[in-house]
């Protein structure tokens, strides 16, 4: 072979596997601790924030990158209440070499969490700590950027399954939830890491919260105990994202006596136990090597007929992207992680939203990740609106009656558009 056949079959060599080892799937995640110090006033929805003397636990953002090709998504949970695009875009704004609508940002939706709404009350005042806020702008783009530079090489493994015990119920009719929990989790396949978790992302409908707003405690509530578990148990990073948790699926710390066990001891059982579902439901999962990657998005708008909301919207100090007068702007995204498909929602859907949506995925492993890149209230179809009493606090503080209807006309239109997910 002479010296100009040789140069080039190096070069067609080289530059097949450059080609080859970018397309490799990879993963990297991060945290950040963002408890504040000194404590602030917990916030479990409108209304003034409560006073706290104490702590129980620590609060996180806890980011996962995934790349293939140019292909980058990242997903992050952050826990408090709500976290509103406005705080989540100018974190999208630190952030480098991933697309702003790549990265989708939920909250676990603790009601032991730092006012991130900026409620206003009958005043128009709020008491939100912007301080405390910019900080957790900040420490969101560096969980990410961390995140991002140090991907790894990576396979899967995700698991849908009914997480079985005494783990959530709904207030309005018990049996009206949503029992399955959804895993994705990765794990390093090349270089000193081979062979370790990653990460472990946990997708359940639930409201954590066992110790709520009153009782003076500053709390990630049953997910901190559901991170321990995981990452104790298998390493890596543990991430939680709620679903279709609205009216009011909550955590069944019912008591055989009349009331509830509102205190850390039963914050750590429930998380414990959802924790160790989630990796017994994910054990024996099939690894995905080397899986496709797929991320679109596109804007919706809802109308804002709720008094309340138009209130809130116009009065707290962080502003939300409008449309117009009395309409509101958001992001809805879809995302094919292997043979799972991921829609976001921007607020708490009722679970026969989730369920409805869920059954029109292209996927036998369907996931809902709710209150991200916007929390707007409750989510009920037109026909649940307003229709029974127990519905009336739920009505109160959604957008409207179309919320619900207008999310799923919108969600089906990005399933209907999208390619299906597959392991590849």
């Amino acid at each position: 072979m002479n010296k100009k056949k040789l140069i080039t079959l190096l070069y067609f060599i080289c530059h097949v596997t450059l080609v080859s080892y970018a397309q490799h799937f990879k993963v990297g995640a991060a945290l950040r601790n963002i408890t504040p110090d000194p404590l602030l006033p917990v916030s479990g929805g409108i209304g003034t924030p409560k006073k706290t003397t104490e702590k129980n636990g620590d609060l996180f953002v806890r980011a996962l990158v995934f790349q293939k090709g140019d292909t980058k998504v990242a997903i992050v949970n952050v826990d408090n209440l709500g976290w509103p695009a406005a705080l989540g875009n100018r974190s999208r704004a630190l952030i480098k070499g991933i697309k702003p609508e790549n990265i989708l940002i939920g909250a676990t939706h603790t009601h032991s969490g730092p006012d991130a709404y900026g409620f206003p009350n009958e005043k128009g005042e709020s008491f939100a700590d912007m301080k405390y806020l910019d900080g957790c702008v900040k420490k969101i783009a560096d969980a990410v950027n961390e995140a991002a530079n140090n991907l790894q090489d990576a396979s899967l493994k995700i698991a849908v399954g009914e997480a079985k015990g005494k783990i959530a119920y709904n207030y309005y009719a018990d049996q009206l939830y949503d029992p399955r929990c959804g895993i994705i989790q990765a794990t390093a396949t090349a270089g000193p890491n081979k062979g370790k978790v990653i990460a472990t992302l946990v997708n359940y409908a639930v409201h954590p919260e066992v110790i709520g707003s009153g009782r003076g405690i500053l709390s990630p509530d049953l997910c901190g105990p559901l991170y321990d578990r995981i990452e104790a148990k298998a390493g890596g990073v543990a991430l939680f994202m709620n679903g279709a948790q609205g009216g009011m699926v909550t955590a069944d710390n019912r008591t055989e006596v009349k009331g509830e066990a509102s205190n850390y001891a039963e914050c750590k059982r429930i998380g414990e136990l959802l924790a160790d579902e989630a990796l017994r439901i994910v054990a024996d999962a099939p690894v995905q090597e080397n899986p496709d990657l797929y991320c679109t998005s596109r804007k919706i708008e809802f109308p804002v007929d709720s008094e309340i909301m138009r209130y809130i919207l116009k009065k707290s100090p962080i502003k939300n992207e409008m449309a117009g007068e009395n309409r509101v702007a958001t992001q809805l995204n879809l995302l094919n992680v292997g043979d799972a498909q991921i829609l976001t929602i921007p607020g708490e859907a009722l679970p026969n939203i989730g369920y409805y949506v869920k059954r029109k995925m292209n996927t036998k492993l369907p996931f809902l990740f709710g209150l991200t890149n916007d929390a707007f209230g409750y989510m009920l179809t037109k026909v649940d609106f307003n229709s029974f009493k127990r519905y009336d606090y739920v009505s109160r503080t959604s957008l409207g009656e179309m919320t619900g209807e207008i999310y799923i006309e919108q969600a089906l239109k990005l399933i209907a558009e999208s390619p299906s997910p597959s392991k590849k």
